[in-house]
């Protein structure tokens, strides 16, 4: 079977492995990504994961600016796939696009569908401390990953899970049962249920104002938050010194919750006698974080390096500004 793939992100990449590697029945046509975008403090052009991808295995691919412009119309038609396979590519696509396949088009989702319909369902998952996560492979539909669902695979998620680590885990996770379910598309044999919409739920696409920190939720919610929010956009707070009230902006890149009376004892975002910060219920002792414009370090080292001292805090950023 000849498949065209729309893709851009590193989550597709096993997936990709999986579909050229010896001995598949199945031929990989052609691959679709988004354009190279400025990055880094040059504004280089930097392909997408998958573009690089391509390029390392000589497998033909074409960025896209608009997949349902006509130009992309006629470029895909010309692929003469039998299935479209999308896996985070990052733009809607219409009905004429998919139309062009005669076995339709495929979707690998990050969550257990229909749970975490939307953009980041691996980072809520994480955020909401959820104990099980997977992949859902449906049929791509006029409503965001609303398809017929053609297999599932879970697994567990552990304390020390972040977004990243998990997206690397439900990546691994796809691509038996992505061949699966294609030797099943081709044989005729795949079986198509539907979404129970009464479980959907939403998982909207994060902001950079979702990582700074609201010091009045607990330090439970605190903590998920941060490993929820790796690597990007992150959890965000400004560190602002006792004496001098001089500020600096830090990323936060891991904690853990401190247990202790109910009795809160202090300023939101206040570091007590153990330099454990002051949570709306319990306290968050900050293991790693990352000041601006610097490298990722251990709280420990940047408390020599600042002389940090109780009654410094970590104020949240003012969502507005």
């Amino acid at each position: 079977m000849r498949i065209v793939f729309f893709g851009s992100g590193k989550f597709g990449i096993p997936s990709l492995q999986a579909l050229v590697r010896e001995g598949s029945p199945d031929e990989l046509v052609h691959i679709f990504t988004q354009p190279a975008r400025p990055a880094g403090r040059r504004r280089q052009l930097k392909p997408t994961p998958t573009a690089r991808w391509a390029r390392d295995n000589s497998i033909d691919f074409t960025e896209a600016a608009n997949i349902n412009s006509p130009e992309m119309l006629e470029k895909v038609a010309a692929c003469k796939g039998d299935l479209l396979l999308v896996i985070a590519f990052g733009q809607k696509i219409g009905n004429e696009v998919i139309d062009l396949h005669p076995k339709g088009a495929i979707n690998v989702h990050g969550s257990l569908l229909p749970k975490y319909r939307g953009a980041a369902p691996i980072n809520w998952a994480v955020i909401n401390n959820e104990e099980v996560s997977g992949i859902t492979i449906i049929t791509l539909a006029e409503r965001m990953d609303a398809g017929e669902i053609l297999g599932q695979a879970q697994v567990a998620l552990t304390e020390d899970d972040t977004a990243e680590t998990l997206g690397d885990t439900l990546a691994d996770l796809a691509p038996p049962l992505l061949i699966e379910t294609i030797s099943q598309i081709a044989s005729g044999t795949a079986v198509y249920t539907a979404q129970d919409e009464s479980l959907a739920t939403l998982a909207p696409k994060l902001k950079k104002q979702d990582g700074f920190i609201d010091w009045s939720r607990s330090a439970e919610s605190i903590c998920h938050r941060i490993r929820g929010l790796l690597p990007w956009p992150g959890a965000h707070a400004d560190f602002v010194k006792a004496g001098t009230g001089k500020c600096s902006s830090v990323t936060i890149a891991g904690a853990k919750v401190i247990t202790c009376p109910d009795k809160r004892e202090g300023d939101l975002g206040l570091l007590d006698e153990n330099l454990d910060v002051i949570c709306g219920a319990g306290r968050l002792r900050i293991l790693k974080l990352k000041p601006a414009g610097k490298g990722l370090m251990d709280f420990r080292d940047f408390v020599n390096g600042r002389a940090v001292k109780p009654r410094d805090m970590f104020m949240g950023i003012d969502k507005a500004g």
